[in-house]
Formats: C-alpha cells, structure tokens, sequence
C-alpha cells in the first residue's frame, strides 16, 4: 500500500503565525492508560510526515494554526442542512454550536517541554479558567464531544491528508453495505473517509475531554464494529483521543491498525500525487465527485450567506490564481499574511480605485488586474468571518434547489414542517422516526446523483462569469473589500475563505 512517506524525509520548518501553537500527538497501535505527563516529558520528533501516516508510532509536536482547527471545526458534523431548506438563518445557528464551545473553554499558555524542539512555537491550547472553576458537568460534555470531532477532523485531514468525512450514519462507502451502516442497533464509529494516497478508506471515532482508558477501549469496540461491515476492504481504523485537563496541555492519542482488502470503489476519478495528496478542493476542475463533496462539505457556510442582510455581506479579494492556495505540508488552510501577490494586487487595486466612479468598475478593474472576489461574513454569536467563491456558491445554490426538490416529497423533513403536540412524543420513538425521514432523503439523493452531478458542473463552471447581484437572492451587489486588514488573520483555501481578529484568539494565561 502506497502513501506513508519514510520519517526521515524534511521539509523547511512551517511558518510562525500569530496564531501558530503546538499539539503533541502520541501514535501508537491500540487503547492504553493516559500517557500522563508524557506529552511535556518524553521526547516528541517533529512532523515531517507530507499529509500522510507517520511511518513509526510514538510522539510527535506538529505546529499548526487556530485558524486551521477553527476550519476543522465548522466542517465536521452531522449533515443537518436537509432540515434548512426553508429556514437557512438557522444555518448560522449551527455553526455557532459547532465553533463556541472551543472559544468559550479553551486557552493559550506559554509551555517548555523536557525536549523542546527547535521548530516549535512553544504555546500550546489548555483549558480555561472558566472552564475549570465555574462550568457544569454537562457544558463540559459538551465541549468533550465538539473537542473530540474537531481534532479527529484536524488529524486526519489537516494533518495526515484524509479527503472530506462523512458521518457513517448516513451509509458509508459502499452503496451495497448502506443499510447495515445505517443499522441503529450496531455502535459503529463517528466517520469515514478516502485517503487518496493510500488508496484505502479510514474508519475513524472521535473521543475528547477527559479522556482514559475506559473510554478509548470503548472507542475502539465501536471502530471494530464498524471493521467487521468493511472487512472486503483495504481500511485503517483511527481511533482519536483529544485530552485536556486544567494546566495540561491539549494532547491527542492516535491510536490505529490496518487491514488489508481490495481497493475502494472508483467513486473520486482523481489520480493522487505521489507524495502530498490534495483536498478535495485541488481536485474540482477535473472529479465532479470532488465537486459535490465540497459543495456539500459547505452548504452550512452557503446558507449562512444566502440567508444574510445585504449589510453584512462584502465579498474579499484574492488572487485569481489558486495554485497558490493549494494543500501544503502545514495543512488545507493557506495563512494570507506571507501571500505577496495577493497584497500586491490589493495594492495595485486600491491605487486604480480612485479613478474608477462605481462599484461594478472596480469590480471589473479588479478582476483584470488578477484579482477574484469571494463572498464572505462575520458568523453572528462567532469570531470567525467564512466565505467561499462565487463559482462555488454557484455550484451550492444548484445543490440546494435540488435538495429543496426532495424535502418538498420528504414530508416532516424540514424544520418548518414540524408542530408542538399537546403531549411531548417519546425520544426514543422521535429519534427513530428522524433516522427514518434523514434515510428516505439520502437515498433519493443517491437517486438522483447521476443528474445532480452534472448540473453542478454546469453551475461552478458558469459561475465565474455570473455577479454576485445574480446569486444572491435580493439581487444586490455587496461592496468590494480591498483593504489589508492588518488586525485580521486571513486564511484561504482554492475556494474558501476563513479570517478572525487577531485580539480574539484564545485567552493566553
């Protein structure tokens, strides 16, 4: 099996950005007791590993960015946008569910480990005071589970090149084995997802707060399980634990096997580097696969802009050309700071841009200078502004008619469809009647993903030519945003967008 690349193979060490910190990662081949206080004492080597499985267990210091966990964050979840069909503001809601917990417990503290690493930023995430002296156990299991699929999220994509995840909930790799992942008797693990370079599916469950033994055994009963259903093929089982304490430090254990088999379905049509797979993003002009996993992966982001006051909306310009902005070894996020030739092109805009009388001029100049415009927001109740191209928003709003289509013949489906009874129904009884009405609607989506995929192919490639006063439904133009915004830490993806103020990172004690 192809994809690990040998530990010894360097890369320049990642850039430090004011958002920069460190998380000790400790692999190793199955459950055991909390590696207390290893993840400050024992010998951590850096991450040299390019978007792939390390080729030795052990403990390992990856610097990353808030703003790359900040992206993990609002992209993992269940799908809930089949319930928001005619009520997309709740989209933001979400959201804020999925990004507050980790604002409102978690902190930055200045660490010096028993073998500091040259590369290191040496700050690290912790909890809170807050989180240690006044919330309640339920506030903490909350943060434990949104911790928990965050990290997964980030491990596995940011840092070892999963492609997109999927809940396994919703059926899993193999149409033919759906209706046995879809099982609400069997304790099958969180997520799965394609690892291109691997050519092999993982299997993943995610496991945070704090996290022991116990629990961890337990995880790994469920990714046995769901081992048992994908046994045919080639898997790896990744079981992730984030654990945090008060003035410890925010580690994760990665434990995992794998198993031979044959090859996955030939679903993604995408050929993958040899050595630093891409995300799904890198792929959209050549896998309509690729384009509908994304377009998916940000409908709650597209539904969030859609449903917005034309007030809040600017679009953000960013060089037209996104070979920039492709997957590096630091992660799916591109920091903006060090992008020269999207400040110069800011640059060069903003000087035009006193002999240019309208709005649509500017545009217009703009887009001949290099330059494109991206969609994007403050998410209210967050700190974080999110945004996405028009040709992607082009290619969502087709996927969200066509899944508008099927929740009008999916009958109590949609939020707006549900009423108050007199008597509270049993949960058990509302939960299996959910599960039943999210099967109905996915397998008519599989029904129609023939059709679908071709329409959004159609949509992302017409978008790039459409305003935005087209797209967006009170058919107003937002302004053009040229400024540098010093005070805010940008980051992009080929057609994504993702910035937060600089004084709202995490309390540093």
């Amino acid at each position: 099996m192809t994809g690990v690349i040998p530990a010894h193979v360097n890369d320049a060490p990642p850039p430090v950005y004011a958002d920069s910190l460190d998380i000790p990662v400790l692999f190793r081949n199955g459950p055991a007791r909390r590696p207390y206080p290893q993840w400050r004492t024992a010998p951590h080597a850096p991450w040299d590993t390019a978007a792939a499985f390390p080729a030795s267990d052990g403990w390992y210091a990856p610097t990353t960015t808030w703003r790359e966990i900040i992206k993990a964050a609002t992209e993992v979840g269940r799908d809930v946008t089949p319930n928001l069909q005619q009520i997309p503001q709740l989209a933001r809601g979400e959201l804020v569910a999925r990004v507050s917990p980790l604002y409102a417990y978690l902190g930055l503290h200045d660490v010096t480990p028993k073998h500091p690493l040259p590369h290191s930023v040496g700050r690290r995430l912790t909890l809170n005071a807050v989180y240690e002296h006044g919330t309640e156990r339920t506030a903490k299991n909350a943060l434990g589970y949104r911790l928990g699929m965050t990290m997964a999220e980030w491990a596995c994509r940011s840092l070892m090149g999963l492609g997109q995840t999927w809940h396994l909930e919703d059926g899993g790799p193999d149409p033919a084995l759906a209706d046995t992942f879809k099982d609400p008797t069997r304790r099958l693990p969180d997520l799965w997802g394609l690892h291109e370079a691997e050519n092999a599916y993982w299997l993943i469950e995610a496991k945070g707060g704090n996290v022991g033994k116990t629990t961890l055994k337990d995880g790994w009963k469920q990714l046995s399980e769901g081992s048992k259903i994908l046994h045919a093929y080639a898997h790896r089982r990744i079981l992730v634990g984030a654990a945090a304490q008060p003035h410890g430090d925010l580690f994760l254990t990665i434990d995992h096997d794998q198993h031979p088999g044959q090859p996955p379905l030939d679903t993604v049509g995408v050929s993958p580097a040899p050595t630093i797979p891409g995300s799904p993003e890198d792929h959209l002009g050549a896998s309509d696969d690729a384009l509908m996993g994304t377009a998916r992966a940000q409908m709650l982001v597209y539904l969030a802009l859609r449903s917005s006051p034309p007030s809040q909306l600017r679009t953000i310009a960013l060089s037209a050309d996104r070979t920039t902005r492709r997957r590096r070894r630091e992660g799916i996020t591109i920091p903006l700071e060090r992008d020269d030739a999207t400040r110069a092109l800011r640059a060069d805009a903003r000087g035009a841009a006193g002999n240019l009388d309208d709005e649509q001029s500017l545009r217009e100049g703009a887009r001949l200078m290099g330059l494109d415009d991206f969609l994007t927001r403050r998410i209210p109740g967050t700190e974080v502004h999110l945004g996405m191209s028009r040709r992607l928003f082009a290619a969502c709003a087709r996927l969200h008619y066509e899944d508008q289509v099927i929740a009008e013949r999916t009958p109590g489906l949609r939020a707006e469809d549900q009423r108050l009874t007199e008597e509270p129904a049993d949960e058990e009884a509302e939960e299996e009647h959910r599960r039943n009405q999210r099967r109905i609607f996915r397998e008519q989506q599989e029904e129609a993903r023939p059709r679908v995929r071709r329409l959004l192919r159609q949509a992302y490639e017409q978008g790039a030519d459409r305003e935005w006063s087209d797209l967006l439904p009170d058919h107003q133009e937002p302004r053009l945003d040229l400024g540098d915004h010093p005070d805010l830490l940008e980051a992009a993806t080929p057609e994504t967008y993702l910035a937060l103020r600089q004084d709202d990172l995490p309390y540093r004690r």
